[in-house]
């Protein structure tokens, strides 16, 4: 079978190096040596001082929504992972949803200024797929009328953005270090502040608000992460260049074949370095992508409907008019992408989605 996604796992003699400290120590978490020093060298990796390791990628959003102090109403897409709305919710703020960018995915900034009320407090964007969304804009427009950004940049590991890091951008950024990422730390994620005073606040509220053992100064959670996860993050960092170096040469295999054939893909943004996280194909209609599904799983071939459906559909939010993002999640599928890949899975992977054009001729992809 070629599934959608399938976690890099290092050699387990390189694990056990680390493992082997962990068990000298016998310091399993409360931000223990091997957590420093995987933020330290993330920070080195990534050009960013500012920078806090935490148990996942939602949390990560937690804590910047909660550490900016955020009220009301946060205006954000809906076309991205469920957590970038739940989180709001959970936050006791209003998701405010504005339509996308038919090309890049990501949230039309033309539309965003129409959304602002008196009550809105932030922009969270999402850099789909790991693609940018524009910068420049959205913090235009957050200066102008005096809102906090924040980006969601789960996939985004190893993009860059005008030569720096993504996660250089915005009032926080944060990412997600899940098993299905292209690094991960089985599970895991990251915050990153411009302002050192807001990672300090989120430094806090990470340990449960200590500020020494018997003092507190605000309320905190536990969004620690273990010496085992940060373990396993630095037994895969120890290939990091090689990970992202594949990565990028399956994205342009993919190209290079379906591109032949009239493919539909991801407009990236031309100012960034781009990940190649994930490779969105776009069809004319769901009832092609459901007959492409049929054909792939014939093949075994398991890719995935991400992001479907559209967040604005979502029980426990307001409803709001997203027409393209609501007919664009019904039209995209990401295809099969992970280190191990073959060339051979990718070309396998191809072939199926061609037979299914030659049977359905009215596919474009």
């Amino acid at each position: 079978m070629i599934d959608v996604s399938k976690p890099f796992i290092p050699d387990i003699s390189v694990y056990n190096k680390y493992l082997e400290r962990i068990w000298d120590k016998a310091w399993l978490t409360n931000n223990g040596p091997l957590v420093i020093e995987l933020e330290s060298k993330l920070k080195h990796f990534l050009q960013i001082p500012n920078l806090l390791y935490v148990t996942n990628g939602t949390i990560a959003l937690q804590l910047a929504i909660k550490a900016l102090g955020l009220k009301g109403q946060i205006i954000t897409t809906p076309f991205s992972y469920v957590a970038t709305t739940s989180t709001i919710v959970w936050e006791g703020c209003e998701p405010v949803f504005v339509d996308i960018n038919p090309h890049d995915f990501n949230i039309d900034v033309a539309k965003i200024e129409a959304a602002i009320t008196p009550q809105t407090s932030a922009i969270l964007a999402t850099h789909v797929y790991g693609n940018p969304c524009d910068i420049e804009a959205i913090d235009h427009i957050a200066k102008k009328h005096n809102l906090k950004v924040i980006y969601d940049g789960a996939h985004c590991f190893g993009t860059l953005y005008k030569g720096k890091s993504i996660f250089a951008y915005g009032d926080v950024s944060t990412t997600s270090f899940h098993t299905t990422k292209i690094f991960h730390t089985v599970e895991g994620g990251a915050v990153f502040a411009h302002d050192p005073e807001v990672l300090k606040a989120m430094s806090f509220m990470r340990n449960f608000g200590h500020n020494g053992r018997v003092d507190f100064v605000g309320v905190g959670i536990n969004a620690k992460n273990s010496e085992l996860h940060a373990a396993f993050g630095l037994a895969n960092f120890e290939h990091i260049d090689t990970i992202l170096a594949r990565r990028k040469a399956q994205f342009g295999l993919y190209v290079k074949i379906l591109n032949a054939h009239g493919g539909t893909k991801l407009t990236v943004n031309p100012n960034a370095d781009y990940n190649c996280s994930y490779f969105p194909l776009l069809f004319d209609n769901e009832k092609q992508l459901e007959k492409s599904l049929d054909e792939l799983a014939l093949h075994g071939i398991v890719p995935r409907r991400y992001f479907y459906p559209s967040l604005s559909t979502l029980p426990y939010v307001k409803k709001y008019h997203t027409p393209i993002a609501d007919n664009l999640a019904s039209r995209v599928l990401c295809l099969p992408l992970y280190h191990d890949l073959r060339n051979e899975d990718i070309e396998q992977v191809c072939n199926a989605l061609l037979l299914t054009q030659q049977k359905y001729p009215a596919l474009s992809i």
